[in-house]
């Protein structure tokens, strides 16, 4: 029997939980958990938050939580590039930047077109190294996630970044607030968050899945993949399925790569990022405004391609 923080809207979500696992809090005291990161190489998760301008780590080993790093100029969303070095979005640099494995901070970018970005939200490493990442403004907008300031930006875009090359480009112009994104596993399909909701009545509140170009650089169409009928889709990530684990006001919503909406992991608080863990990368990390949860799934993390 599963556990009623499970609900099944579809047959195929009963292949990907089980009956004999629940929903674990972790840790609570955060004022917006976001941007969590796992290291397999020290079986760690590191998260943001945001508010309290700073990260903490959580210890699989022996499940102790402590402070990683503050002040952390406000970062929010990170991911671990193939050579396992931390990626970060900073509302308070107004960058993306990178923990070498010398422990330095190195800003990868921070301005395009002449002007500052508004305040990177979510990023995401291709397999070719490739870095992208998106640009809202809920870091200017105010002084609690960031430093209030005027954008220098024309709109909210998502940008690629050549790590090689130092090359930033527009992948898209069309969203009004730009938020979580992550591939496909064949990296055929960018999903990607629009959470333009939070500044116009009616605003877009989906995930949109763009079709990668043949150059691997672009994309060529975009199509609204899911509507969010609870608060907004922030953060997510895909699994080796293709379906695709998104947080919402009432938890994680699981769609399948159809955009069937499988089920639901419901958690007593708003949730702003997912990320896969654990030895197998079967473990789910929820950060979930002031707590981290976890659970374990009958799947795994997307391989990256290549790999």
């Amino acid at each position: 029997m599963l556990s009623e923080s499970f609900v099944v809207e579809d047959p195929r979500f009963k292949r990907l939980v089980m009956g004999n696992v629940q929903v674990e809090k972790l840790y609570t005291g955060t004022r917006w958990a976001e941007g969590p990161a796992y290291f397999p190489a020290g079986r760690y998760l590191v998260w943001s938050d945001i508010p309290n301008n700073r990260l903490l780590r959580f210890d699989e080993t022996d499940n102790s939580v402590s402070v990683f790093e503050t002040p952390s100029g406000y970062q929010n969303g990170h991911t671990v590039d193939r050579e396992g070095r931390l990626i970060a979005c900073e509302h308070g640099g107004r960058c993306v930047s990178r923990v070498d494995i010398d422990g330095v901070r190195r800003v990868l970018v921070d301005r395009y077109a002449g002007g500052r970005f508004n305040s990177p939200n979510d990023v995401v490493v291709k397999s070719d190294g490739s870095i992208w990442f998106t640009d809202p403004t809920y870091g200017i907008d105010g002084d609690y996630e960031g430093d209030r300031s005027p954008s220098e930006q024309q709109g909210s875009l998502v940008f690629r970044l050549d790590p090689a090359t130092g090359e930033t480009s527009v992948v898209a112009s069309d969203f009004l607030q730009p938020n979580g994104l992550a591939f496909s596993p064949d990296e055929s399909i960018l999903y990607l968050a629009d959470t333009g909701a939070t500044h116009i009545e009616n605003g877009p509140h989906h995930i949109r899945a763009l079709t990668m170009a043949p150059d691997g650089r672009s994309v060529t169409a975009s199509r609204v993949f899911a509507t969010c009928d609870i608060g907004l889709f922030d953060g997510f990530r895909v699994d080796r399925h293709g379906n695709v684990w998104t947080s919402t006001a009432e938890g994680v919503h699981c769609y399948a790569p159809d955009g069937t909406r499988l089920g639901k992991i419901l958690i007593p608080e708003v949730v702003g990022n997912v990320e896969f863990g654990g030895r197998k990368r079967n473990r789910l990390f929820i950060c979930a405004t002031t707590s981290l949860y976890a659970v374990y799934l009958n799947t795994n993390a997307a391989p990256r391609p290549g790999a």
